[in-house]
């Protein structure tokens, strides 16, 4: 899910089990791959986020996917947990972390990543954050130091360790930092009251800690790795195969919604999404939609290239989670069904 405060917090090991699955478990799903008959799928189950409004959310609203419907099944806070729900056949999509992508194609699961659905950009990010008097100024001062995120084994554990790397420190140094699962919604606090010494943050929490003051970031993933694409949705080989129109209006739909977020003023977007939050009917809290300021998705139309994949592949296979060679980012991902095209 997108880097706001969405993903779990699970453990790693948790995180790891979570992944696990064979190709054996994606064949006991309960949602259907086509209609039968040779009829394509037109309505899609899937999971939201609750008071967000998600990008297919957005693209039904806009018109965007024709006759192809959604059909909500419920929230979930977990990337990883959304993937496996797609690949078992609970949903028809699901979205995650790029690197829990790969775990999940490494553990044999048939699956295809077919469009980017966040990221980071000047926008949009998440940051490490120390309060304001720290002494921790560059990567060698963690040494000895808790780092709290919203789980471990994942984007925020990632960018750590690049980090950690990138300031020079050896494989034992960085292993005397400790990464620790801490709630979104307890970081802030968790960092105030000094029992960790840097707290990850994103969206609206990020942004109600810096207006309360007293902190300040030691990086961000924007600083360290540019605009990128973090995440992105899967389906199912064997439902990309039987359904090959439903996924290209489906992908092609949501392109067009990442770019209309784009090109549309801010205070629109978010009007927008509170008109749809609210017309659901789930009595949600609309009021976090004011911290909304970009899906951080870096491509054009969310296209998915190498890059996307092959810094977590590297990633996983220095530390021992898959191995090296194991897979080629080129196999992980499609762009096939996106029929939008930039300046269309």
């Amino acid at each position: 899910m997108p880097a706001t405060s969405t993903r779990t917090t699970t453990s790693r090991r948790q995180f790891l089990a979570l992944l696990g699955i064979s190709a054996a478990a994606v064949s006991c799903g309960t949602a259907t791959a086509s209609s039968g008959g040779g009829a394509q799928l037109k309505k899609l189950k899937y999971q939201g986020a609750v008071g967000a409004v998600t990008l297919p959310e957005l693209a039904a609203d806009l018109g965007y996917l024709g006759d192809v419907t959604l059909d909500w099944v419920g929230n979930t806070i977990s990337g990883p947990q959304d993937i496996q729900s797609a690949a078992t056949g609970q949903t028809h999509f699901g979205g995650a972390f790029n690197g829990a992508v790969v775990k999940l194609a490494a553990g044999k699961a048939p699956i295809k990543a077919v469009i980017s659905y966040y990221g980071s950009d000047q926008y949009s990010y998440g940051g490490y954050y120390v309060l304001e008097d720290s002494p921790i100024r560059s990567a060698r001062d963690l040494i000895g130091k808790k780092v709290g995120m919203n789980t471990l084994g994942a984007h925020y554990q990632a960018l750590l360790d690049i980090y950690l790397s990138r300031g020079g420190l050896s494989k034992a140094d960085a292993a005397k930092v400790e990464a620790l699962v801490i709630p979104p919604v307890n970081t802030e606090q968790a960092l105030r009251q000094k029992q960790i010494e840097v707290g990850v943050l994103s969206g609206v929490l990020r942004d109600k800690a810096l207006a309360t003051g007293g902190i300040r970031p030691l990086f961000t993933d924007y600083q360290l790795l540019g605009a990128f694409s973090a995440g992105s949705y899967v389906m199912t080989q064997r439902f990309i195969k039987e359904n090959p129109d439903t996924v290209r209006t489906f992908v092609t739909g949501v392109a067009k919604a990442i770019e209309w977020s784009r090109v549309t003023p801010r205070e629109e977007v978010i009007a927008r999404m509170t008109a749809i939050v609210k017309k659901r009917g789930r009595n949600e809290d609309t009021t976090t939609l004011q911290y909304w300021h970009s899906y951080g998705v870096a491509e054009a139309g969310g296209r998915i290239g190498d890059k996307e994949f092959q810094l977590w592949l590297d990633w996983l296979g220095e530390r021992g989670e898959i191995k090296k060679g194991q897979l080629k980012a080129a196999d992980l991902y499609t762009n096939e069904f996106s029929g939008y095209r930039k300046g269309a």
